[in-house]
């Protein structure tokens, strides 16, 4: 740019003057006065009466059309080269916006890389869609590749059921899979739940956070279509057939460490903050190597403010925080009494609420709280799955942050960030932590102990 200006003010300022006056190039008059010479006289007046030849004090007429000639020559020059330099400058930019481009499609696939999951062989097959600029850029799928990729949502395509709905397995001409959650049309806040889930799950991106692939509107019915988690919930695991064989202590620890990174990220990084609100083991899925990922924003809450209140009652009993069942009362912290009642399930193996007689039913709180404080109990109520696989110093610290989890009082409950460094030095290394498994130090007795 500064060679361009210098040539440009070459060309204003000293050919272009060249060009524009002509040469005299006529004889001079005779001096005026041959007596009393006046201010116009030359320095060196010639003789009175002396003729002046053209030679003397004219410029020649071959001495002119040469330096025409060499205006001509350096304007054509100068053009020449003011061109070369735009199309040069103007294909310089049109290299650097190829660039600009080609850097953007690559940070965006570094992106999806980072999340797990490769979207692309799925998205390509759906229709972007941006709502209201709002939601950001939203898949919105038809049904029907949505009832061939499901069978018709065949029964052996089934993967489980929630609150909303019905989740069942979709497989694509390409072999790519999906998960497809049909809502249930009698839920009287279906709908404004589903938008809720579009709009959150838009926005939200994280590695610990399944990812909404696209939605589907078709006459009443509703779908949401996420990435696939292989291994289905985290309550099918420790409920369910297996009865939590499949996850062995390392493992449970990874998942409480995941749980609490996406925790974080929706109470520290989103912006305004984000309260969960419904966080149980069925809401936590599990992809083909067991790393855990939050899922259902459906009845998700956002706001600057730090403390809520009236809000109206949901969740699911056994996983709400006191404060908010008696009071109406959500913050931050009642997540983080959801957060210690899925680290209790993980240790003891329990559901959240078991029932002990036909009338009357004790959670996993009350349950538990008097023998997590006791050393000598302690190991007693361990899940028999991962009895004795600990080192003690381990259960004593996880046992630590479920007390301080469900404490009645939110005031004394730890933030999630808090909880997050607690639980990375108990977690291998190999599996995101940075505990080395030469150190541990495994327990000696062998006490077998039955729920």
């Amino acid at each position: 740019m500064k060679l361009l200006i210098l040539l440009i003010l070459n060309w204003v300022f000293f050919i272009l003057p060249l060009s524009s006056f002509p040469v005299d190039v006529r004889p001079q008059p005779p001096v005026s006065d041959p007596v009393l010479p006046t201010e116009r006289d030359p320095i060196f007046p010639a003789s009175v009466g002396e003729a002046h030849s053209p030679g003397d004090l004219g410029v020649k007429p071959g001495h002119h059309q040469d330096l025409n000639k060499r205006i001509l020559i350096a304007l054509a020059v100068s053009s020449t080269l003011l061109g070369g330099i735009l199309l040069f400058l103007a294909c310089f930019w049109i290299y650097r916006l190829k660039r600009l481009k080609n850097s953007d499609i690559k940070s965006q696939k570094g992106s999806e890389s980072a999340k797990g999951v490769t979207l692309a062989p799925i998205l390509d097959k759906f229709t972007s869609f941006r709502s209201n600029g709002k939601k950001g850029s939203i898949a919105v799928i038809e049904y029907q590749l949505l009832v061939a990729a499901t069978k018709n949502f065949r029964e052996d395509n089934f993967l489980g059921e929630g609150g909303l709905g019905c989740v069942y397995k979709a497989q694509f001409s390409d072999n790519s899979q999906a998960a497809v959650k049909r809502l249930h049309r009698r839920w009287q806040d279906a709908g404004k739940e589903f938008e809720n889930e579009i709009d959150l799950s838009s926005k939200i991106q994280h590695q610990n956070i399944v990812s909404l692939l696209g939605y589907c509107i078709y006459g009443e019915a509703r779908f949401l279509v996420y990435e696939m988690m292989q291994n289905g919930s985290l309550e099918s695991h420790l409920h369910g057939p297996s009865r939590g064989s499949t996850l062995t202590w390392h493992i449970r620890m990874r998942i409480a460490l995941d749980v609490a990174r996406g925790l974080e990220y929706l109470h520290e990084r989103c912006n305004p903050p984000v309260i969960h609100r419904d966080l149980k083991s069925s809401n936590i899925l599990l992809d083909s190597t067991y790393n855990a990922k939050l899922s259902d924003f459906g009845l998700a809450i956002t706001g600057g403010s730090p403390r809520k209140t009236n809000i109206k009652l949901s969740g699911t009993l056994g996983y709400v925080a006191p404060e908010y069942l008696l009071d109406g009362k959500l913050t931050d912290k009642s997540d983080v009494y959801s957060f210690g009642v899925v680290l209790l399930e993980l240790l003891t193996g329990r559901r959240p609420v078991e029932r002990v007689t036909e009338a009357q039913c004790q959670s996993i709180v009350t349950w538990a709280m008097p023998q997590l404080t006791d050393r000598a109990k302690l190991p007693n109520i361990v899940d028999p799955a991962i009895r004795n696989t600990m080192d003690l110093k381990h259960l004593y610290q996880v046992a630590a942050i479920a007390v301080l989890c469900v404490q009645p009082e939110p005031s004394y409950r730890p933030l999630i960030t808090d909880v997050l460094h607690s639980f990375i030095p108990l977690v291998p290394a190999e599996l995101g932590g940075s505990l080395r498994l030469a150190d541990l130090v495994l327990p000696s007795y062998t006490s077998q102990h039955n729920r």
